[in-house]
């Protein structure tokens, strides 16, 4: 199977063209997804769902529930951005296994993409956001 990647920004947002065999299909990165996969890269290594969830928590302030970060890993991972490996059974787990996540070379590439977008548009703001308190 043949893989080639197109990546194209528009309004924040990373349209991945996808092309498998001939078939063209676009991915959308939503905001929560990019927040995903950027803790994902951040943590580096050791990134499993309720580690992700506690450290987006702890950065965003967000009401946040475990269930929603695997459905955006499962969306990352389908999308190719991330994938996964079983890691080694943990006692405190009672010898389960975690499932580990890291971001591939198009989840990179998605990231720098998107760092891209943003920074250039913050640098064209051409009146800076003042904070006034009355």
């Amino acid at each position: 199977m043949r893989y080639i990647y197109k990546t194209v920004s528009l309004a924040g947002y990373l349209i991945s063209k996808n092309r498998i065999n001939g078939d063209m299909k676009r991915n959308y990165l939503g905001e929560f997804e990019e927040i995903v996969l950027l803790t994902v890269a951040v943590i580096d290594g050791d990134a499993y769902g309720v580690v992700i969830t506690h450290e987006i928590i702890a950065q965003t302030g967000r009401d946040l529930r475990l269930n929603q970060v695997h459905a955006a890993l499962a969306r990352l991972e389908e999308k190719g951005m991330v994938k996964s490996t079983m890691g080694q059974p943990t006692a405190e787990r009672g010898g389960r296994r975690k499932k580990l996540f890291s971001v591939t070379a198009l989840g990179q590439r998605t990231l720098q993409e998107i760092q891209q977008v943003r920074e250039s548009f913050w640098s064209r703001l051409l009146n800076p956001f003042k904070l006034s308190v009355k």
